[in-house]
């Protein structure tokens, strides 16, 4: 398949399965604590993954993993409690479209950090960017007050993580196989992640209905919505651009949010406003 039509075909792919994993965490949280089930996204991930593609860590090379852990704690590990903290205060579609930040902290963390050029559209996107947030929080906090919206500097923090990650990927670990890339980061993951569900009171309350019943959108959430997603994503950083490959989070809220309304979740019309400029934003920041 040719190289740009594969990239849109791993674009859609992702929005659909991404934009899918915020109602996920929204439910696993009906029986989980946030730790409960940050932990077990990555454990049912790193089972599959190693079940999978065991046989592709041996193709990292020693110098390399260092790298394939800092891509694990800020691509995984720490975005994954990061979310499910957040939404225990704040609706599954404020998250994604927060999440849309993505691209541009990548950009401003490809400038800082590794060098690259701003222009001025760029520039002008990271203001506009700003501002929609505000606006977004600002509006949501006066007509939510069930909602803490303090809770959303968890998910901003989250999108610069996935941020660094995406530049550390293309910088340092191109020359690997997606698989490889994801395998090892989750092999890294599964011995922290077992040991925090372990201070958790997990093992006492599994056998519960609803504790079962929230392990399936879990289950999902990891192998699919982490696993499977990750290594897709992986390979549409390595034959795209930083910026491209994080535009997905332009669909990722298109989604989440009709599934939010399947849940009865609803924005005000300040916020669909600043959405769109969020939105808008982001798309600036990533012409270029």
């Amino acid at each position: 398949m040719p190289t740009q039509k594969l990239k849109w075909l791993l674009l859609i792919a992702l929005a659909l399965i991404w934009g899918s994993s915020f109602i996920l965490i929204k439910k696993g949280l009906v029986a989980l604590n946030p730790f409960q089930l940050g932990s077990l996204r990555i454990i049912f991930c790193a089972l599959f993954l190693l079940l999978v593609g065991f046989r592709n860590l041996a193709t990292i090379p020693l110098h390399q993993w260092k790298y394939i852990a800092l891509t694990a704690l800020f691509g995984t590990f720490v975005p994954a409690y990061l979310f499910a903290i957040a939404q225990t205060q704040i609706s599954s579609s404020v998250s994604s479209i927060l999440n849309s930040l993505t691209p541009l902290n990548t950009l401003i963390i490809g400038a800082v950090i590794f060098r690259l050029d701003f222009k001025r559209t760029q520039i002008i996107g990271v203001i506009i960017g700003f501002l929609g947030t505000t606006l977004l929080i600002l509006n949501g906090a006066a007509h939510h007050p069930n909602q803490n919206y303090w809770y959303t500097i968890l998910v901003l923090i989250a999108s610069v993580c996935y941020a660094t990650n995406v530049n550390l990927i293309k910088r340092y670990l191109s020359d690997l196989k997606p698989l490889a890339i994801t395998t090892g980061n989750f092999a890294v993951m599964v011995v922290p992640a077992f040991l925090i569900l372990s201070f958790t009171d997990f093992f006492s309350v599994v056998t519960h209905e609803k504790v079962q019943h929230a392990l399936i959108f879990v289950a999902v959430l990891g192998i699919i919505g982490t696993g499977v997603a990750n290594v897709l994503f992986y390979k549409l950083i390595q034959i795209s651009s930083p910026v491209f490959a994080t535009s997905v989070t332009y669909l990722i809220p298109i989604v989440a949010f009709f599934w939010g309304l399947l849940d009865h979740e609803m924005l005000t019309p300040v916020q669909f406003i600043g959405a769109l400029i969020v939105l808008i934003g982001v798309y600036l920041s990533s012409r270029k």
